[in-house]
């Protein structure tokens, strides 16, 4: 049985998608695979730490309701 090849995950403001366990430039015109250990490590990163930062971020908000209500 074939499984539809997951959808990649776009780093907000970047043009760059991980998919399949790669990370992909993307532009208007195409895309291309980073293949760059030093680039993909870095994009690696900071994809964890943009999402510890949204977790965080995630975390005050009902905090932040609290002092406003």
């Amino acid at each position: 049985m074939n499984h539809p090849s997951p959808r990649g995950e776009r780093l907000v403001g970047a043009p760059v998608v991980r998919r399949g366990g790669h990370w992909w430039l993307i532009s208007g015109s195409g895309s291309i695979l980073a293949t760059d250990p030093t680039f993909t490590g870095e994009l690696d990163r900071f994809a964890a730490a943009r999402a510890a930062a949204e977790r965080e971020i995630a975390a005050l908000a009902p905090e932040r309701r609290r002092w406003w209500s």
